[in-house]
């Protein structure tokens, strides 16, 4: 179905954004942190949570269907708009411009301001990944079709580049001229300027599937997520010729021995403090780590649901949580909510060891 010149739904009434406020005890940290809870965003599982490049505007891609976007400096629903399938993600091109992938397999833009629709193309399955470079001036979409499209959104007519890879696509990240990609167990690193070859290939954990992977911003290199809840980070010196990299895994031995065996859903990388990065699990954990001292800085409480996914704003001082089952569980049920969490007094001094 082609959306163009289709309007989405701008409320007259703005609705609130957080039903309360309320201060929260991080476990190992000294400090309390402000918790906004926004209550019953979706009518079914979050799949993407992102905060928009230069404001605290955030973007909600939901399987029931619907993308919303919200203010959160001011508590409030700018825009919800329909669509025709479950959203399995979402991205900001600016301020004003947002794209999503769908389980019908088309990547539909949303123009924020007026709320006009349309579609600009489409996989040949399930659309599950998207992201954009704002050094190529290319939307990046992965599915299930087994196939990377890289769009040039300048053209009226937005035009395709297509690159087939082995196995469906279950995670993206992109960062400067740099794409990486999950594929079962496998991370594909991409240079979008000669896309005919992986630059960099390697399966982290030894044929362990992946559930995410992201970009590291400072350095060339990628964070990875298991099924089985261990932490891949790779990073490669200046010269490409030497990679440093560890595996760790989020949670220690239960007191029966027993490692904690569930997946980390997402990994978000901080833009304030160098090195400091927030993982996601399963069974509702979030944990921020400092990468270069392979320490943990803070875990917050346990979440009511897994979490699903995870936001930096653009300075580093707030950070969204989606805690929402994610259909890649048998478990579907629990309550679908927002948190979001002040995290500018994060100290990379007191750590403990991971």
């Amino acid at each position: 179905m082609n959306l163009k010149g289709h309007h989405c739904h701008i409320p007259e009434h703005y609705i609130p954004l957080f039903s309360h406020a309320l201060k929260l005890k991080m476990k190992g940290d000294n400090s309390d942190s402000l918790l906004l809870k926004l209550e019953a965003p979706t009518r079914d599982a979050i799949s993407r949570v992102r905060f928009a490049p230069h404001s605290n505007n955030l973007l909600i891609s939901s399987w029931d269907s619907s993308l919303r976007l919200y203010d959160v400096d001011a508590s409030l629903l700018r825009l919800e708009a329909p669509s025709e399938a479950p959203l399995l993600d979402c991205y900001f091109h600016d301020e004003a411009v947002a794209f999503s992938a769908a389980s019908d397999g088309l990547i539909r833009r949303y123009d924020l301001d007026s709320g006009i629709i349309d579609t600009i193309g489409g996989h040949d399955d399930i659309a599950t990944c998207i992201g954009y470079s704002s050094e190529t001036c290319q939307l990046i979409t992965g599915g299930f079709d087994k196939k990377l499209l890289l769009w040039d959104i300048r053209m009226e007519k937005a035009v395709s580049c297509l690159r087939s890879v082995a196995a469906e696509i279950d995670s993206m990240s992109v960062l400067g001229f740099s794409l990486t990609v999950g594929i079962e167990a496998s991370v594909q690193v991409f240079d979008l300027r000669k896309f005919d070859a992986a630059v960099h290939s390697k399966e982290p954990f030894s044929g362990t599937h992946l559930r995410c992977v992201s970009s590291i911003p400072y350095a060339e290199g990628f964070a990875a997520g298991s099924v089985d809840g261990r932490v891949a980070l790779q990073i490669s010196d200046s010269s490409g010729s030497n990679d440093n990299g560890y595996i760790f895994r989020c949670h220690p031995k239960s007191k029966q021995g027993k490692h904690h065996l569930t997946p980390v859903n997402d990994i978000a990388f901080s833009p304030m403090i160098t090195g400091a990065f927030v993982t996601g699990d399963n069974e509702g954990y979030v944990t921020i780590w400092d990468a270069k001292n392979r320490k943990r800085l803070i875990e917050l409480l346990k979440y009511p649901n897994s979490v699903a996914s995870l936001s930096y704003n653009h300075d580093g001082q707030l950070m969204a949580v989606a805690s929402s089952h994610t259909y890649k569980e048998a478990k579907k049920t629990g309550e679908r909510l927002i948190f979001i969490h002040s995290v500018y007094n994060v100290d990379v001094g007191s750590t403990s060891g991971i």
